[in-house]
């Protein structure tokens, strides 16, 4: 009896500490290890920039590869999403200065549904691409848990600068200078 009892309380601090584990891998912060890289002056690489994801509407798969050469202001949204609402118009409008200079705002819906997404786009008339990440793989790649969140990348593929929240006038005019200075 004592032993069968002794069993069933070694089981049972086992399944805690199994639980404890799995909670503390879950609950774990967004990395912030391409902050930490921008802090000491190291401009980290895009993080999975040949992961393709699907475009909100339609067409074939696209990677962050598929821009190399260009200024991408990578952002991060979702419909529900106040501040991604009142950013949008200012994204559209850094889309329209960016674009004669081979540079582009790219869109990354995430935990949104489609017809969600494709309501706030046209919404807002968004001519930006946006595409969806579905698993949530991409953004997590970036240290994304909160919206909006977006990252300036240069023309070689590398992260100069990042936005955790809504971008503001001093962002969007560097990533203006950037795409005017090549």
């Amino acid at each position: 009896m004592k032993r069968s009892i002794v069993s069933v309380l070694v089981s049972l601090a086992g399944a805690a500490l199994v639980a404890l584990l799995v909670y503390g891998v879950s609950a774990q912060s967004a990395s912030r290890t391409l902050d930490d890289e921008l802090a000491h002056h190291r401009d980290p690489v895009a993080p999975e920039a040949n992961r393709a994801l699907p475009p909100l509407q339609g067409g074939h798969s696209v990677s962050l590869a598929s821009y190399r050469g260009q200024v991408v202001l990578l952002n991060f949204w979702a419909s529900w999403c106040v501040p991604c609402q009142q950013e949008a118009p200012l994204l559209e409008r850094a889309q329209r200065q960016l674009q004669p200079h081979h540079a582009t705002v790219l869109g990354v819906t995430f935990r949104d549904t489609t017809p969600d997404s494709l309501r706030f786009v046209h919404h807002y008339a968004l001519t930006y691409p946006s595409l969806r990440d579905v698993t949530g793989e991409f953004t997590s790649s970036y240290g994304t848990e909160a919206l909006p969140e977006s990252f300036l990348i240069d023309r070689a593929g590398r992260i100069v600068m990042i936005s955790r929240g809504e971008i503001d006038e001093r962002f969007l005019q560097r990533a203006l200078a950037l795409a005017q200075s090549a």
